[in-house]
């Protein structure tokens, strides 16, 4: 018998950046599972898709519209001369008042003044989204990923205009590339889902909406919508039902909660009927959602909202410096600390690990003899308690300097390094090819204001890494402790047949406004990755701002909890010989390896500390604290 899907809902993708938003009413194609021929199945008929095209704080209008809280700023905008700027700023509130004729006019003369303005052509091609004129949208927005591919929203934008053409299989590799630069962003993650169902990319589908679900998502609940209609389009109703339950669980309070709660119903009322073989065919049934509205909080004063910055930050740094746990809760689960032999060719090490087949801790190192690294130092130089025992016996004990070198950049794009921001750039080029010196090396770089954006994934290619860290521009709030955990996370995800050095560098101020994670949060993720942080303050000396002060401890607690180092050059004039000296101690790693004395896997905390000497001088030790005895069976895992 043939069989038909009904029409069981209207797509909604609440994707609200902010008041300059551009909503599509793409029409559906015919949806076919099985097998079956379009023409015998419920198509969809409509959806609705609001997609910001810009993000900007259309509440204060004193503020310079390209360096507005939470923007993705092209560094291209930053050169454009005042009159171009000027005629941009017009033809953008022009937009925003729906006056389109006038904005195209002010719009095509600031590119006139200035080429490369990158806002300008996005919001011409938004001005060209509101009069459909689609095919001119998509050129204006192809410009502009032309000249800056590092910014997700022109690529947003692009598959706004590519969907409005039909043309689903580019709207879904645009929303594909904005999403592997802004990995984390939700809205982006929604807009990626609608794209691959649009395609029927329905796998796809389900596997954004299980990305999204595994971290925090309390703004995209409505993921599981479209992965309930991926599973529905492929015959499996209880997946469908399952996700729809999810769905209502996670939100409530949604202004769209009565509609789901029918389409769950719908849905469990076609199960019956399937169930006792009564396939009738189900009748069409459309809803219509509209945006809820969002009340706006009065914005206390900035000295109130500094204050409480500060002791939101102080109690951070005590919560991440306060004594760790006695026994790990859940390690009898964990097979991360299972790790093979160091020495043999398919490890993947880095912080502390444990041989699958014996109870064997490795440690990496680093030891500095006045702020200089120690790059001779043997076993009998160094000393190591585990537990406040001497180790039942050494087994391993090298310089990791020849190992390949996985290295993450983190780099604080937030307004408050605007004045030192170009400086920063230059250092951090310079730093790149000064440690990755090795043609196995691997590097990738991560720009975080209010929004992390992976503008480089892992390269061996040292002029696109530069290229990368030469593209981001400073602007908006500061999301630091998002981007340390994406970064651990993404740094241990490489997966290695052989031994390598990891290291995450991040480059910041330390003060942090924007973050879904706490600082313990982020040290978490780095201890669970076994990921050493070095931290580069861009604090100066002369700012006894309390919390610039603070945010420069928050990185000091950042680094020496997770074993790495933290540099605090106190000027933009030491900041290059600061990251000299980082290119040092990452270079001169030492990793050593033994068995613990009266070692038990009872998921216990155990103290590590390591001290050296050389020549009669007592060396600083950059290493992790401690580590906690799992209690899981041995298990080879390699990553």
């Amino acid at each position: 018998m043939m069989k038909r899907m009904r029409l069981w809902f209207s797509l909604l993708c609440l994707l609200c950046y902010g008041a300059a938003a551009q909503v599509l009413t793409v029409p559906g194609r015919g949806v076919d599972p099985g097998g079956l021929p379009a023409s015998s199945m419920d198509a969809i008929q409509s959806t609705q898709m609001d997609l910001s095209i810009f993000r900007i704080d259309t509440q204060n209008k004193d503020q310079n519209l390209l360096e507005s809280p939470g923007a993705s700023v092209s560094r291209l905008d930053l050169k454009a001369p005042w009159k171009a700027r000027r005629e941009y700023e017009i033809g953008l509130r022009l937009l925003l008042q729906k006056d389109l004729p006038r904005a195209i006019d002010h719009l095509q003369k600031a590119m006139s003044k200035y080429p490369n303005f990158v806002a300008a052509h996005n919001a011409l091609g938004t001005a060209y989204l509101d009069l459909d004129e689609n095919e001119q949208a998509r050129d204006e927005f192809n410009k502009a990923v032309a000249l800056d591919d590092h910014l997700p929203n022109s690529y947003l934008n692009l598959s706004c205009a590519e969907l409005a053409l039909k043309d689903f299989p580019a709207a879904e590799d645009s929303l594909k590339r904005a999403s592997s630069i802004a990995p984390l962003d939700l809205q982006v993650q929604l807009a990626l889902a609608y794209g691959e169902f649009q395609n029927h990319d329905y796998p796809a589908v389900i596997a954004t909406a299980q990305h999204v679900h595994e971290g925090k998502h309390e703004k995209a609940a409505n993921v599981h919508f479209f992965a309930a209609g991926a599973w529905e389009a492929q015959g499996n109703l209880k997946q469908a039902e399952n996700e729809m339950q999810t769905l209502l669980q996670e939100d409530p309070q949604s202004p769209s909660a009565d509609q789901f709660r029918l389409i769950l119903s719908d849905i469990q009322t076609e199960e019956k009927a399937r169930a006792d073989a009564k396939l009738h065919p189900a009748q069409a049934v459309t809803f219509s959602f509209q945006s809820p509205t969002s009340a706006t909080a009065d914005q206390a004063s900035q000295q109130a909202q500094q204050i409480l910055q500060n002791v939101k930050e102080k109690n951070e740094i005590a919560e991440a410096e306060a004594a760790p746990e006695p026994t790990c809760a859940d390690c009898g689960t964990s097979i991360s600390a299972a790790r093979p032999n160091p020495r043999s060719s398919k490890s993947a090490i880095s912080g502390i690990t444990f041989r699958s087949t014996v109870d064997e801790v490795a440690i990496f190192f680093a030891a500095t003899d006045h702020g200089k690294s120690a790059t001779n130092l043997t076993i009998n130089d160094v000393r190591v308690r585990d537990d406040e025992q001497p180790p039942h016996a050494i087994v391993d004990f090298r310089n990791e300097s020849q190992l390949p070198l996985r290295l993450g950049l983190v780099i604080d794009t937030s307004s408050s390094v605007l004045e030192r921001f170009s400086f920063e750039q230059a250092a951090a080029t310079k730093f790149l090819y000064a440690v990755a010196t090795n043609q196995e090396d691997r590097c990738f770089v991560v720009g975080f204001n209010g929004s992390i954006l992976l503008v480089q994934d892992f390269t061996a290619d040292l002029a696109l890494a530069s290229h990368a860290v030469n593209q981001l521009a400073p602007g908006g709030g500061t999301a630091l402790w998002s981007a340390v955990a994406f970064a651990a996370d993404k740094l241990a995800s490489r997966g290695e047949d052989r031994a390598v050095s990891r290291a995450l560098v991040v480059i910041s101020d330390g003060q942090d406004n924007a973050s879904d994670l706490s600082l313990r949060e982020a040290v978490a993720h780095a201890l669970r990755n076994e990921v050493a942080i070095y931290t580069v303050s861009t604090r100066d000396v002369m700012n006894e701002d309390p919390s610039a002060l603070l945010g420069e401890n928050a990185l000091k607690t950042l680094s020496e909890l997770t074993g790495g180092a933290a540099f605090a050059p106190g000027s933009i004039h030491r900041f290059k010989e600061s990251l000299a000296d980082l290119q040092q101690v990452i270079r001169g790693r030492y990793l050593i390896s033994y068995q613990p004395a009266a070692f038990q896997r009872d998921g216990r905390y155990r103290a590590v500390t390591i001290t050296a000497a050389k020549d009669g001088h007592t060396l600083k030790i950059y290493a992790r604290k401690g580590y906690y005895a799992s209690a899981a069976k041995s298990i080879d895992s390699y990553r």
